[in-house]
């Protein structure tokens, strides 16, 4: 489990076949040196295992379904990408829960700054699908950063962005149209299965309010 915090940015190294499967290598002096095979890494949000470590770079297998999935079939070498470990039983939770599974991937339309200010305002497009989990002061990891909701108008979502995060993540580095991987607060799904197997159909405001939510 992560909290979308970003630890370290690192850049793609290279995007090639291997073994039948895609090999993804990325720069990553800071976090490679408590890494061991097998262990967890969030790449963009993404939930990868590493699979071959370096001094100052980690490897990993994409499967076809994570390909797919996510915004890594635009990636390039040199391309900027956001780093976290798992979070520890006795680490600091400061996000939110990320799990590293990715729901879908968005549209990035702009990163522009507020007028009279040194933040910035995020501009995404997401999918149709998603929207329902998705509400103004929530939860929403972009490109495995966890970030708050400040509107929501129809597909297209806003989030504020202060000056350290776009300093501290890959944001600053996307143009619009670029994919970026979206995964949305489990919690919301799991209270949208348990509301759909309580009522026996569509979940509506009205079916929350009467459960107490």
């Amino acid at each position: 489990m992560f909290t979308g915090i970003i630890e370290e940015v690192g850049r793609v190294i290279r995007v090639a076949q291997r073994k039948g499967t895609r090999g993804l290598t990325v720069s990553c002096a800071r976090l490679a040196k408590g890494l061991r095979k097998g262990d967890s890494m969030a790449v963009s949000g993404v939930c990868l295992t590493a699979v071959e470590i370096r001094p100052e770079s980690v490897g990993f297998d994409l499967a076809e379904e994570t390909w797919k999935r996510t915004s890594f079939s635009r990636i390039k070498p040199g391309a900027l990408v956001n780093l976290e470990l798992p979070v520890r039983p006795d680490g600091r939770f400061g996000g939110h829960i990320v799990q590293g599974h990715v729901d879908g991937t968005g549209k990035f339309l702009g990163l522009d700054r507020i007028e009279n200010a040194d933040d910035y305002w995020l501009h995404i497009e997401i999918p149709p699908e998603l929207t329902s989990y998705v509400i103004s002061k929530g939860s929403l990891s972009i490109e495995g950063i966890s970030l708050t909701v400040a509107k929501v108008e129809g597909t297209r979502v806003m989030a504020a962005i202060i000056p350290h995060t776009v300093a501290a993540t890959n944001l600053k580095t996307l143009v619009p149209g670029d994919a970026v991987n979206l995964e949305v607060d489990v919690i919301a799904k799991y209270v949208e299965k348990m509301m759909a197997e309580r009522t026996g159909g569509a979940i509506t405001l009205e079916r929350l309010t009467k459960e107490g939510f």
